[in-house]
């Protein structure tokens, strides 16, 4: 399956597109990043040398994600997210070897206009609420928001948020019906 490169996108010689991928307006793909197989990276978004995206992966419009910035497969990283790479920028400073890595674990949701502060670990499936500020490690499934971010429930694989029943550790996902159980406040899912 080939991939769909708009023309007014900058691909440069070096970075790697996997196959069925749909790249939109004004985008610019540095050398040296890979982007996997079946993802959609939206208008005006920037990949910097060195990323790693992997498949299936959505890219709203108006991202920049900069080197040292990890996606696993099957992420949403939603419009006007932002992600840094320096802890104390400084214009007249060269910090380049201060780079900070963030790594997006597998099925992760960022919301719009979020903020990822380098450094960070997301969890899988964990869901980042929109305008969010991220500035230390998200567990697994967790739901978070606000400035600085703070966990506020657990959401299931299928992004619904699981309510437990008092004196319950175990909760349902009303979407798949898959069940989960909080385990010493980590979130396990349950196979039958």
């Amino acid at each position: 399956m080939n991939s769909y490169i708009h023309p007014t996108s900058v691909i440069d010689e070096g970075a790697l597109v996997g196959e069925g991928v749909s790249i939109w307006h004004f985008c610019h793909l540095m050398p040296g990043c890979s982007i996997g197989n079946f993802c959609i990276i939206g208008q005006n978004v920037f990949i910097d040398t060195a990323v790693k995206i992997g498949n299936g992966v959505k890219v709203q419009n108006n991202v920049s994600i900069y080197k040292g910035v990890i996606i696993e497969d099957e992420v949403f990283l939603g419009p006007s997210m932002v992600f840094t790479n320096v802890s104390n920028p400084r214009s007249f400073i060269n910090r380049k070897s201060e780079f900070k890595a963030t790594l997006v674990r597998r099925g992760a949701t960022i919301g719009a206009n979020a903020t990822i502060i380098c450094g960070v670990e997301i969890g899988e499936y964990a869901m980042v609420g929109a305008g969010a500020v991220v500035t230390k490690d998200i567990l697994p499934f967790a739901l978070v928001k606000g400035n600085p971010s703070m966990q506020i429930g657990w959401v299931s694989e299928a992004g619904m948020q699981l309510h437990f029943k008092e004196n319950q550790m175990i909760a349902e996902c009303p979407q798949s019906k898959i069940r989960y159980e909080l385990i010493e406040s980590r979130l396990i899912k349950l196979t039958d």
